[in-house]
């Protein structure tokens, strides 16, 4: 976007128009339009409300609702109801709710403009649910280059899917005069300058692109659009505090954005991938950020405003209570907020640094142990997607970050350096691995492989895995970075391997030590261990003798519950005193106790449990103490009712004494 102001004025970028973003600053005295990211401008604003020499600031597409757009404008407004009632404040986007924004704005004035675009045709191709999304891109990109001219923008929901898409046409178009330009946030900008420029003559692009190019630049000769309709966004999980990744299906409002591309220069066609009558069914408008993502940022530069609420600014859509409830609590747990949600001394630090809070607490902590230079170049990998390149094993990342020659990897370098300067040693030099590190900032992530073929248990009690092919899948524990997929069974995207004795050493205060009895299945017997567990994962245990005490009773006549009370020693006469219990309780009623297999092993810890004391294996429950516990099922007068009228042998006139069966069947013989 500064680009193309400077090229409309003839000039280069830093002269009239000048840009800072994360890694750039290109900023002259002559400087009247200042271009930022949303993220560079919260912060601006968040060091001086005031924002001295600033006479206007506009939020350009807005539609897109990124937390740190709703988090600026917030901001700003409130800037400029208590301290600059001079500001200009402007939303901007070709597919604004305009009145629902105005009324946010103070009931500002909606302002319209038309603008330049020429006819786009718009074909449906439809989709085959069960065929991968990348084999039916393939498809219609092969169909518009046979079909139509000019270059090609093809929307695909991320970098997986653009690097499959580019694999499969480099093999079916061999035509040197097609290019084939992939373009994503983590490209180098001269990657992405290959996209975004000119075609040279006789040459046709065929431009892969996430969302990152639905707005804001025009890619010179493209006609043709193909959308996959699907959209990639970071849905925050505030129980378990990972951030995944989910497809979605593009809004209206996206899909509306792409298919415009196709019409900036000339008359141009979009082919959809899904059925016309589906786009009605498409949401109106991407769900704003500040709904699914983690608000720990947020939270803290509203701390810092010296806001504590999350309705005290004006939202268009105010935080969610569990992710703000979550980021709270995080940040106390970090001592960036105290009890009350105040920022304190430690917090400020944290936010100095321009990191999520995690990371900044990470390169903090990591420069109390001399290792502040390793975490802020690890923050960078964690924090700027495709340095390094895309391996899981973050150490190796760092090996390749290091050794990388790119305009962006000696930015990324310099930044960590300045991090690092911010958290200066305070100790002597420690070699701490990447794993240990992480560890810092994501504790509840520290993983112990489970031995089967790349799986991991967190410490949160959250499993996640590697491919059994990967490096870290050999590994004992690792620190969990990054994790993508469904809470039940994570897919880890970045983490590196930390050892028992860096575990031991960070979290000494958080490693708990219990004893614990449990009923081994396999033995039907008890078993005593002590174990000492950092959150769900256990780092060690160790066999204890078994104390006789009321806690082995109970874990003991749970489990021959579980396994079944039938396999107690029932001897004949024990077999018939509860047929005999039995034949009453359903010729009288519930008075009598109910001495069912499944209702002896609901109340086993009732019946059974006060006396096996002593007894550490179910081979050790012998006919006394059952005979014991079933007894005292009956008080002495419902003893003396059973022996008269369920007796055990029937007299007969000649003297014998006949056993009566009350096993065989419902009534007795």
């Amino acid at each position: 976007a500064a680009a193309r102001m400077a090229q409309t004025l003839g000039e280069q970028v830093g002269e009239t128009v000048g840009l800072v973003v994360r890694m750039e600053r290109k900023v002259t005295a002559r400087t009247r339009i200042l271009v930022v990211t949303e993220g560079v401008f919260t912060r601006m604003i968040s060091d001086d409300p005031m924002l001295e020499g600033v006479g206007a600031i506009l939020f350009d597409e807005f539609h897109e609702r990124s937390l740190d757009a709703d988090l600026g404008l917030a901001l700003a407004l409130d800037a400029q109801a208590g301290l600059r009632e001079d500001l200009r404040l402007l939303a901007m986007s070709a597919t604004l709710d305009g009145a629902r924004v105005g009324k946010l704005m103070n009931d500002a004035p909606v302002v319209e403009s038309q603008g330049r675009a020429f006819p786009v045709e718009t074909l449906y191709l439809g989709r085959d649910p069960n065929e991968r999304m990348e084999a039916a891109v393939e498809r219609a990109i092969l169909r518009a280059l046979d079909r139509e001219k000019g270059s090609i923008l093809v929307f695909l929901p991320g970098q997986g899917e653009i690097e499959r898409v580019a694999r499969a046409l480099s093999e079916k178009t061999r035509d040197p005069s097609i290019l084939v330009a992939p373009l994503y946030g983590a490209l180098d900008r001269r990657e992405q300058d290959r996209a975004v420029l000119p075609s040279k003559a006789g040459e046709r692009k065929i431009v892969l692109a996430t969302s990152v190019a639905e707005t804001s630049l025009t890619i010179e000769g493209v006609r043709v659009v193909i959308d996959s309709g699907l959209a990639r966004v970071p849905v925050f999980e505030p129980d378990i505090g990972l951030t995944r990744l989910e497809t979605v299906r593009a809004s209206r409002a996206s899909v509306d954005q792409r298919r415009g591309r196709a019409g900036r220069t000339e008359p141009g066609v979009c082919y959809r991938l899904w059925e016309e009558a589906a786009t009605g069914a498409l949401p109106a408008f991407s769900a704003p950020e500040i709904l699914s993502a983690d608000l720990a940022g947020l939270v803290l530069d509203l701390a810092a405003w010296g806001v504590r609420g999350r309705t005290a600014l004006a939202f268009l859509d105010p935080p969610p209570s569990p992710a703000w409830n979550e980021a709270v609590k995080l940040l106390q747990a970090l001592g960036a907020l105290d009890e009350d949600g105040a920022i304190t001394e430690e917090g400020k630090a944290i936010r100095n640094l321009p990191l999520p809070p995690r990371l900044a607490r990470m390169v903090l902590d990591a420069g109390r142990y001399g290792a502040g230079a390793t975490a802020a170049e690890l923050a960078v990998l964690v924090s700027e997607r495709g340095l390094g390149g895309n391996a899981v094993d973050l150490a190796d990342r760092l090996d390749r970050f290091r050794r990388e020659r790119s305009h962006r990897a000696d930015a990324a370098r310099n930044m960590a350096r300045g991090w690092a300067r911010q958290a200066a040693a305070l100790a002597e030099p420690r070699d701490l691995s990447c794993g240990a590190l992480l560890a810092l900032a994501y504790p509840e992530r520290v993983a112990q492989s489970r031995g089967r073929n790349g799986e991991f248990l967190m410490a949160n009690g959250r499993a996640a895995s590697v491919e059994p092919h990967d490096r870290l899948a050999a590994t004992d524990y690792v620190a969990v970075a990054e994790a993508t997929g469904r809470a039940a069974q994570a897919r880890i995207l970045a983490a590196a391997a930390i050892d028992i004795a860096e575990i031991e050493m960070l979290f000494a205060d958080r490693i708990e030590r219990r004893n614990d009895v449990s009923f081994d299945r396999a033995r039907a017997a008890l078993q005593a261990r002590e174990t000492r567990r950092l959150g769900a994962i256990t780092l060690s245990a160790r066999n204890l003798p078994i104390e006789p005490d009321e806690i082995a009773a109970r874990k003991l006549s749970e489990g021959v519950a579980a396994l079944g009370v039938d396999r107690l020693a029932w001897t004949p006469r024990l077999k018939q005193l509860r047929a005999r219990m039995a034949f009453l309780r359903r010729a009288e009623g519930d008075e009598w106790p109910d001495v069912s297999d499944a209702a002896l092993a609901d109340g086993a810890t009732q019946w059974l449990a006060p006396f096996v004391a002593g007894a550490r294996s179910l081979a050790e429950i012998g006919d006394e103490k059952l005979s014991a516990a079933l007894d005292a099922l009956l008080p002495w007068d419902m003893r003396r009712r059973l022996d008269a009228e369920a007796p055990t042998h029937f007299p007969t006139p000649a003297g014998s004494q006949i056993a009566i069966d009350y096993e065989s069947g419902d009534e007795p013989a």
